[in-house]
């Protein structure tokens, strides 16, 4: 535990349709915070703020929608078609995402702190900093069908989703610690009451 981060950090992750939502659930009825990068991707883009200036500095005013907001839809078309847009997007968006669950992890005051990050492996080396790594894992045909389903979306493109990300044998080669989301939801319950028992453990030795 250092004095820029009091509390003690632990980065949540998984690949997409793993079950990192339920799990930070299940970690929030213990009372412990999960503060959430795809939250803060929201929140650095809120109308008045400086990452939404930048946007409009570098794509235009076409960039917001006619509440003033960021115009999701359109930059997402705009990036998926442009490498160079979306690249200027992320340098836009991604420090500002880091230094908001920085300072969220610095000012948490519970005996830990979750970070939801879906894409900590393919940025680990901006989160060193934390203390330990929990990876929400299920096999790769489960995490498929759950994704069809979920999304309403053809076998095709679900795979392209899964593929995009950093694989399975990354994200565990990472982990500190891994909970198996293949059962139901008593097993995650249990899981997680286990490692909330540990990492409160952890947390009071830091």
């Amino acid at each position: 535990m250092t004095a820029e981060h009091p509390s003690y950090v632990i980065a949540l992750t998984g690949g997409i349709a793993s079950g990192k939502s339920a799990v930070a659930h299940c970690f929030e009825a213990h009372g412990i915070a999960v503060y959430d990068a795809d939250i803060a991707a929201r929140a650095v883009v809120a109308p008045g703020s400086g990452g939404l200036r930048a946007i409009v500095e570098a794509f235009g005013a076409e960039a917001l929608d006619a509440e003033g907001q960021l115009d999701r839809a359109s930059m997402r078309r705009r990036i998926f078609a442009d490498d160079h847009a979306r690249l200027t997007l992320e340098a836009i968006i991604h420090p500002r995402v880091r230094q908001w669950l920085q300072d969220h992890a610095r000012t948490d005051r519970g005996p830990y702190c979750l970070l939801a990050i879906p894409l900590l492996t393919e940025n680990i080396e901006h989160y060193r900093w934390v203390n330990r790594i929990l990876l929400v894992d299920a096999p790769d045909s489960t995490r498929l069908d759950r994704l069809i389903h979920r999304d309403q979306i053809d076998t095709t493109l679900a795979q392209r989703m899964l593929d995009r990300q950093a694989s399975r044998e990354r994200r565990m080669a990472l982990a500190d610690d891994i909970i198996d989301n293949s059962g139901d939801r008593a097993a995650l319950e249990a899981a997680v009451a286990s490692l909330h028992a540990s990492y409160l453990a952890l947390a009071r030795h830091a």
